[in-house]
């Protein structure tokens, strides 16, 4: 039966988006669903062709370096297409996503909507607009507890990095870490502080 839906998972790190991914693809399976995973060749952070999750579950993936290349790998026969870390491919994974959706595939995609300068990240506004379900995620703060963490926070030597820090920074728990708005920081940033400012502001008079 195809299903000919985009099912997207978001939220910032250490918020179980690839744990939710598995799930999915593991209810796929029980399902005889033929399943194909994908994952870019930009994340580094497992050396194997496979994606893991913090809590260690992990699944064999096809690691592409172009989004395009996407559409080679996957063949008539597959039901299920699964896609980590989304916001790592170039534009054109919009359209690979749509024809994949028009083929009658099944897609289910993580990505962090937010980069670590609160910035929407990638493509992932597209992403989120076209999808036929966005699960937002959240996690727990890292700095004060509460379970509403909605931003990534980047370390560096254990410090906030602030916005002249590299756009893309592979690394794990010890470079980046789940903030709420009031605890994320970017320092030597005004623009920045003024924003979260405003944003505090305006959930204040809600």
């Amino acid at each position: 039966m195809q299903e000919y839906c985009f099912e997207l998972i978001t939220g910032p790190m250490s918020c179980g988006k690839t744990e939710e991914l598995l799930r999915r693809i593991r209810r796929s399976i029980i399902a005889k669903k033929k399943v194909k995973v994908i994952s870019p060749q930009m994340d580094t952070r497992e050396q194997g062709d496979y994606i893991k999750s913090r809590n260690g579950l992990w699944l064999d993936a096809i690691k592409v370096k172009h989004s395009i290349q996407i559409l080679s790998f996957v063949k008539p026969e597959d039901d299920v297409v699964a896609i980590d870390e989304l916001q790592f491919f170039d534009s054109n994974i919009v359209k690979v996503i749509e024809t994949l959706v028009s083929q009658g595939k099944k897609v289910i995609g993580t990505g962090l909507d937010l980069d670590f300068k609160g910035d929407t990240f990638g493509s992932m506004p597209e992403l989120m607009c076209i999808a036929t379900t966005v699960d937002k995620l959240h996690a727990i703060c890292m700095k004060c507890g509460c379970d509403h963490a909605t931003r990534t926070q980047r370390l560096i030597d254990g410090k906030p990095a602030d916005r002249n820090s590299p756009l893309i920074m592979i690394g794990g728990d010890e470079t980046y870490e789940a903030r709420c708005i009031k605890c994320w920081e970017l320092p030597d940033s005004e623009n920045s502080k003024h924003k979260t400012s405003n944003i505090l502001k305006f959930v204040t008079k809600m």
